[in-house]
């Protein structure tokens, strides 16, 4: 199977920590909330018992979830990321020309895009615009909004 999804490592070790840990702590817990809910009687009237059921569902869904991108998934390998071009992993400095501001981002897979830690998609309209491109280049932006902004790219970093 190829895999397509490209994490940072540090995506990929907490997405196997946080499955490890649901489908071992968390089946456990749920496991235990079903057992002592059916000790309160009569199933088709016990709350706790549907709502245990339900905390099970979304965690086997959230287990599944989790195990199919990590299937389809592969840690980015940083010393062969290039700095001449703008790629998945790297980070880029830019020049926002309609605020007149520097700003610093990281370009991720839209698994784990975040615009709190800088982190933007490689399939946002900012982050298609700048894949491929080169320290100094300018790339036109049509926004969501419907207006355009320029960005100049400053550095390209790892």
């Amino acid at each position: 199977m190829d895999k397509s999804i490209p994490l940072t490592q540090a995506k990929f070790d907490e997405l196997n920590h946080k499955l490890r840990k649901l489908e071992t702590v968390g089946r456990t817990e749920v496991a235990e909330a079903i057992k002592l809910a059916k000790e309160f009687g009569d199933l088709s009237e016990n709350a706790e018992y549907a709502s245990a059921k339900e905390e099970q569902e979304r965690l086997e869904i959230e287990i599944a979830t989790i195990s199919n991108i990590l299937s389809n998934a592969y840690p980015i390998d940083t010393s062969l990321l290039k700095t001449t071009t703008v790629g998945i992993g790297n980070f880029v400095t830019i020049h926002d020309s309609m605020y007149d501001e520097d700003l610093t981002y990281q370009l991720v897979s839209s698994y784990e895009a975040n615009s709190v830690q800088n982190k933007i998609s490689d399939q946002s309209p900012i982050g298609k615009a700048l894949v491929g491109h080169r320290k100094n280049d300018v790339v036109k932006v049509l926004l969501p909004s419907g207006d355009s902004n320029e960005f100049k790219i400053l550095r390209i970093f790892k």
